[in-house]
């Protein structure tokens, strides 16, 4: 059985385990449930008070500045907290990590987020209209920083927090990361590697968590052809590096497009008799004249698979078209590791069923497991390798990305009721309960 018919029966190897699941509140959570109605009002000026820092992920100080409002509130919540600055080479401002040990033997959980975002705002960042707000990160993701943190504070107030073993990671540049990634997602893979499970905060929907997400790399072809006069094309001067490239690049389509949750895009292609290109800025120049063979040429693009088999096969039959030249050409691949893959796994699903019979129980309704090909790349990519996880379970939102950026204020309650709860519940379990079994079983 290889892995990907594996992974697509781990909701069914869950779904035992779903039906003996608690579906009706006990008092402790009612209580949980009562402190978040009443906190409220304060959770959302909490986040309007977060959003209004302006926090991209180059404006370093702002950043900091986030963190620094997070690290205030865990620290009176009993967290030990700090804030991990990162190599001046990597212009980035660093993590927020905090800890807080609970009952020795009680299962461990990392809980993901970040502070910084993609673009500054455009005037006036906190504008609400009835249920929503418009900022940015608002949904992006300082509304599941929020949610995370008012879950917490819930659970102090019912005094369940105390026995909690937990682990807090919010990242300064998730959404640009700094390079290299060994250095800068050190703390947060560190962090994985302390804890049996992760939950991350990217934004939510109502009715569906993220259980896989695809990984993401580089790839970069370059090709060389003999220079001549254009008269002698496909003969004797060979066909040169443009007609390489393209070959290259449609046999990529040809023979590797349709593949489930396998894409490979071409994003920049430049070829010439001159050809200057920038590797890290994704831009470049060409020259040349009409009646030349050109003898270099380039193209950039990325990879997204499901799991590293399918990224390892795809890249080796990358390499394999490559190698076979036209007449009078050579060609390279270079490939470049960015994020790994969240491939779905049957510890996945087993906490997506606990979160879904937590919604329930609220009386959300159930929670479904998102299609990996709907969601990029992210944070919890990095600690997948090492531990179970699930994604997806913060604030509800559009246009993330953009000035435009809103938050759904109402939904805001509904996503922290059930973060607290499923926190309440799973601290009930056992550290050992949560080994990841190996992938051959």
């Amino acid at each position: 059985m290889n892995r990907m018919t594996r992974a697509a029966g781990a909701l069914l190897l869950a779904a035992p385990f779903a039906l003996r699941a608690q579906t009706a509140l006990t008092p402790t959570e009612t209580k949980i449930r009562e402190t978040l109605q009443k906190s409220h009002d304060e959770q959302i000026a909490y986040l309007e008070r977060v959003v209004n820092i302006p926090s991209s992920t180059l404006n370093l100080a702002g950043v900091r500045k986030v963190g620094a409002v997070f690290k205030a509130s865990l620290d009176s919540l009993g967290f030990e907290s700090k804030w991990v600055s990162l190599p001046e080479a990597t212009q980035r401002a660093g993590h927020l990590v905090a800890e807080h040990r609970g009952r020795a033997g009680a299962v461990r959980i990392l809980l993901i987020g970040h502070v910084d975002t993609v673009v500054e705002p455009d005037g006036p960042n906190w504008v609400r209209t009835d249920s929503i707000a418009k900022g940015v990160g608002g949904n992006d993701m300082k509304g599941g920083d929020v949610i995370i943190l008012y879950a917490l504070k819930a659970l102090q107030a019912a005094g369940t927090l105390k026995d909690m073993n937990i682990t807090i990671v919010f990242t300064g540049d998730e959404e640009h990361p700094g390079l290299p990634l060994s250095v800068t997602r050190k703390d947060l893979i560190d962090a994985a590697k302390r804890n049996d499970i992760a939950l991350a905060y990217e934004g939510g929907n109502r009715s569906d968590a993220t259980t896989a997400r695809r990984g993401a790399s580089a790839w970069r072809v370059t090709t060389t052809g003999r220079q001549a006069h254009s008269a002698g094309v496909f003969g004797g001067a060979g066909y040169g590096a443009i007609y390489e490239l393209a070959r290259i690049v449609n046999e990529f389509r040809v023979q590797l497009a349709g593949e489930q949750y396998l894409t490979f895009n071409v994003g920049t292609i430049l070829g010439g008799t001159d050809v200057e290109y920038d590797t890290v800025g994704i831009k470049g120049t060409t020259a040349s004249k009409l009646n030349i063979i050109p003898k270099s040429a380039v193209a950039h693009g990325d990879l997204r698979f499901i799991s590293e088999e399918q990224k390892e096969k795809t890249r080796a039959k990358m390499r394999e078209i490559v190698a076979k030249h036209l007449p009078g050409t050579d060609a390279k691949i270079n490939f470049t590791d960015e994020y790994p893959a969240m491939s779905p796994t049957a510890g996945n699903a087993r906490l997506l069923a606990l979160y879904d019979t937590a919604s329930t129980a609220l009386g959300y309704g159930p929670v479904r497991a998102l299609d990996p090909g709907a969601r990029g790349a992210g944070d919890i990519s990095f600690v997948a390798p090492l531990i179970d996880g699930i994604d997806g379970l913060g604030a509800l939102g559009t246009g993330s990305h953009a000035p435009e950026e809103r938050v759904n204020l109402n939904a805001l309650q509904m996503q922290t009721e059930r973060t607290a709860l499923l926190l309440e519940r799973l601290s009930r379990q056992t550290s050992a309960s949560f080994a990841r079994k190996p992938a051959s079983e």
